[in-house]
């Protein structure tokens, strides 16, 4: 599998949705910063089809986020790439390493001028053969984990400089979002550098009937890749969730993992998600999240547990509209 292969095809009628996108946090301060290059296509359509641009700049030292979204004509955009993303939105670029763009809304503009190193080491959330099945409809994936970033972020003309940010690249897509869903990503505990988390619990709709949570977890830590995300354990698995809090617990027959990943309120964004078939969905979006873990050896009975007190990704996205988040764009 080429895991930044695009599957946007010009001209297709089902509707799609793609994302690159880059997020990373400083080393030590509770700062941290989110990227999306989108193509976005509404099914029977294609000749509404755009480019998107987005960026969030989130401060936890002066509580303070900043999102903004630019929408450009897809006949100004060019998606290519397979080791390594080769995306153009406008002017806008993610080639290879290097990252470039600006976008600005809502009274806000953001500039982004940004390195990126790391080993692609792709780290898929589903089994494999999921990626090419029909269902589910919504795909993801982590080309780069541990990508450490470099340059210089620009939030309402002041500069943010970006030295050794550490945290990831990654490539979703599909005909239509997750119905509902909750997702995390931890890129180095703390004292834990190089233990990496991708999880997520996703409920989709089959007609009238809603599945049960169906929750995949991936967990590279101490040499190891704990991969519980077969159907049966991603079933199996115990679930909590709020629009600030989500706890979690999986189990092989080697490990057991629970987890519990929260953010307060102020550091939350709100983002519309246009939906391919149409509508438009709500995602509750922080990068400076809290994650606590307890990992169990089945076999020996012993508990390691990992904490991080800003580092952690988790987004939610829902049809519900009580959340009390505003939507910044």
């Amino acid at each position: 599998m080429d895991e930044n292969a695009p599957r946007y095809r010009p001209g297709t009628r089902a509707g799609h949705y793609e994302s690159y996108f880059l997020r990373a946090n400083h080393p030590e301060r509770p700062l941290a910063f989110w990227i999306r290059y989108t193509v976005f296509s509404p099914k029977g359509r294609p000749e509404a089809a755009c480019g998107e641009l987005w960026a969030i700049v989130f401060d936890g030292e002066e509580r303070r986020c900043v999102a903004v979204k630019r929408q450009v004509p897809i006949a100004e955009c060019r998606f290519g790439g397979a080791a390594l993303p080769d995306v153009h939105i406008a002017e806008a670029t993610l080639a290879g390493a290097d990252a470039r763009g600006s976008a600005a809304s809502a009274g806000h503009a953001v500039t982004w001028a940004l390195g990126m190193r790391g080993e692609p080491r792709p780290l898929l959330l589903l089994p494999a053969a999921l990626y090419e099945a029909r269902l589910p409809r919504a795909k993801s994936l982590v080309p780069v984990p541990f990508a450490v970033f470099d340059g210089e972020i620009t939030v309402n003309r002041r500069p943010l400089e970006i030295a050794g940010w550490v945290g990831s690249q990654n490539h979703n897509w599909g005909s239509r979002h997750t119905d509902h869903y909750a997702w995390g990503q931890v890129a180095g505990f703390d004292g834990h550098a190089e233990t990496f988390l991708e999880v997520a619990t996703a409920r989709l709709r089959l007609g009238p009937v809603w599945t049960p949570p169906i929750t995949p977890l991936v967990l590279r830590h101490a040499g190891r890749e704990h991969r519980l995300n077969a159907t049966r354990l991603a079933l199996r698995a115990r679930t909590t969730l709020s629009y600030f809090a989500w706890s979690f617990a999986t189990a092989s027959d080697e490990v057991a993992i629970e987890g519990t990943i929260d953010a307060p309120r102020w550091a939350v964004v709100g983002l519309r998600y246009g939906n391919p078939p149409g509508g438009e969905k709500h995602c509750l979006n922080t990068k400076i999240a809290r994650c606590r873990l307890a990992i169990r050896d089945r076999r020996t009975g012993v508990t390691e547990t990992l904490c991080t007190a800003h580092r952690a990704a988790f987004e939610i996205l829902t049809d519900a509209r009580d959340h009390g988040v505003a939507l910044a764009v």
